[in-house]
């Protein structure tokens, strides 16, 4: 295998970054043409629509995530069209308090659209969005609480987190932002491992909000290294360091960064299994998903620490690269099975229930999108690196 310190041709990588862009549009296309108004989350054998169940309805901002990308990719209006109209088909969420990942649904959908308008409108959904999922804040113990139960805090939030930073330094409301902090730090202290690992889920004594213990439910184990959390985890506090500029964010998701590249290091793929204390048998399942999640984190985490320190954030984006060159294989990607609806095969979403495993997965499609994308939009200005 390569090491992450050798050069990496950008260049040759860009025609095939160029064909999966193309494949989404056709393959979105399609989705939004036979499933008119439908928010897929995993596909079963390869098909989105199946009557498989959701156990979190988490993912409708990710389609319209991907159509606001390719819009961007294709200079098409009627991708503007389709990604407004997908946008708009979830605004009611906003006030939905019955889920953590608000993050999710309006991050990758009124924020592009914001940005590209400057509306009024826009903002206050995504303002509302952030102050709705605010009210998650469980005092004792300092967190945002999960969907499962007021005493537990997923390594998910911290994806979702930094929709309350947006609301709080849109209005300049420093108790919402001194909140989110405080999320941030309970989740440091309690779910981040001191190896840069992360578990998935902590809980918490509701009576007097002390720490219980770390467990999971998508992972192998409570103390397993589940790899979709450890990228939930790297991304999230990347983001989260955008609005803070605090350096203990920064270091947070370098450290899982150098966990996640360490564990891809030591295994014989640059595409990640489902957790990195799986079995290591013949057909150990891989989670493209995760490995999409990391990729596209790991550029923004290059950007953000280039400035002073060039020689690990060029470290980051040689490993981001090989990540997405590995995941741009033909094996897995959809164009290599007929029939196949998704973009990126072999994700998962959740092992022991038997949902989406070995499938494509809505969140694995937009993140994988977005890391090409960055990837494509800096191609010009990076020939090698």
């Amino acid at each position: 295998m390569t090491e992450t310190n050798q050069p990496f041709d950008v260049a040759h990588l860009r025609p095939r970054l160029h064909k999966v862009m193309d494949f989404a549009a056709r393959q979105v296309g399609e989705l939004a043409a036979n499933h008119p108004d439908y928010f897929p989350m995993y596909t079963e054998n390869g098909c989105w629509k199946h009557s498989g169940s959701l156990w979190t309805d988490w993912c409708a901002g990710f389609l319209g995530g991907q159509m606001w990308l390719l819009e961007e990719y294709t200079g098409e209006n009627s991708w503007r069209e389709l990604a407004e109209h997908y946008s708009q088909l979830v605004e009611y969420k906003q006030h939905d308090r019955d889920v953590h990942d608000l993050g999710f649904i309006f991050l990758n959908t009124y924020r592009p659209w914001y940005l590209r308008t400057g509306s009024k409108r826009l903002n206050n959904v995504l303002i509302t969005a952030g102050r709705t999922l605010a009210m998650r804040f469980m005092e004792k113990g300092r967190y945002l609480r999960s969907f499962v139960a007021p005493e537990s805090l997923f390594i998910d939030i911290m994806m979702n987190v930094p929709i309350i930073f947006y609301a709080a330094h849109e209005t300049g409301d420093t108790a919402l932002f001194n909140l989110a902090v405080e999320h941030c730090r309970t989740t440091q202290k309690w779910i981040v491992r001191d190896d840069g690992s992360t578990a998935h889920e902590g809980i918490f004594d509701l009576e007097s909000g002390e720490f219980l213990n770390q467990t999971t439910h998508q992972g192998l184990s409570g103390d397993s290294r589940w790899t979709r959390g450890l990228a939930w985890s790297l991304y999230g506090y990347t983001q989260v360091y955008q609005f803070t500029k605090d350096v203990t964010d920064l270091a947070v998701a370098r450290s899982n960064a150098d966990c996640f590249i360490k564990h891809l290091s030591e295994s014989e793929s640059w595409v990640p299994a489902w957790d990195f204390d799986a079995p290591a048998t013949v057909d150990r399942q891989p989670d493209t998903s995760a490995g999409a999640i990391a990729a596209s984190g790991l550029w923004t985490l290059a950007d953000e620490i280039e400035k002073h320190d060039q020689s690990t954030a060029l470290h980051y984006r040689r490993a981001a690269l090989k990540m997405i060159e590995a995941l741009t294989q033909d094996e897995l990607m959809g164009w290599s099975t007929p029939g196949w609806e998704g973009i990126l095969k072999r994700g998962v979403y959740h092992t022991h229930k038997k949902l989406g495993v070995d499938e494509s997965v809505m969140w694995g499609e937009y993140f994988f999108l977005e890391a090409v994308m960055k990837i494509l939009r800096t191609h010009e200005s990076v020939q090698m690196i």
